[in-house]
């Protein structure tokens, strides 16, 4: 499978200048970030995907979007993919919110508050990341045609691997999972 960070949101724009959490809800993605999942809706189209899995953040949302015009695809949105919540930006729209900007999305399964109610404990997100592993390993070989459009939280507890906004790597979820994860952009 490909797992994709989202673009450059307005969160990681300002955190990345001042390390310190702008109070962003639910940041849309700059101009750069529609650059960048452009640029990545081109740079995918060749690589057989058949399948697009998304979180329900905006920006993942955002950055989805370009690739499932191109590949002509639905976007299967899920909160299993989502973010650590540790900042502001990690509380997201509510579902209601959602299926007024995103009506051509089946967002019925959605709860209208589905992202944790506190800051969530490195463990939970290590527990979401082994249940998608699982559960896209369990699909035989048609998680190799799917693409995760996610966030570094949970890309970095799914591979132990930290991704920069807008760049994707190949993972392969019948592997173990990795061995230790550092917390630290």
């Amino acid at each position: 499978m490909i797992l994709l960070r989202h673009g450059q949101s307005e969160f990681n724009l300002h955190f990345t200048a001042t390390r310190r959490d702008p109070g962003i809800k639910d940041p849309k993605l700059t101009d750069l970030g529609h650059a960048q999942a452009e640029a990545a809706a081109e740079a995918l189209a060749r690589e057989g995907i058949e399948r697009i899995i998304a979180s329900p953040y905006t920006r993942a949302l955002q950055t989805a979007a370009p690739v499932a015009k191109r590949l002509g695809l639905p976007v299967t949105v899920t909160p299993l993919v989502g973010e650590r919540y540790a900042f502001v930006c990690d509380i997201g729209s509510p579902a209601t919110e959602l299926r007024f900007a995103w009506p051509d999305l089946d967002l019925t399964h959605i709860e209208e508050v589905w992202w944790p109610p506190i800051e969530e404990p490195a463990e939970q997100v290590i527990a979401r990341a082994a249940l998608f592993r699982d559960e896209m390993a369990a699909l035989g070989d048609a998680w190799q045609r799917a693409l995760v459009v996610s966030h570094w939280g949970f890309i970095l507890a799914l591979t132990g691997t930290s991704v920069q906004n807008g760049h994707w790597i190949r993972y392969d979820p019948t592997q173990p999972a990795p061995p230790e994860i550092r917390w630290k952009h």
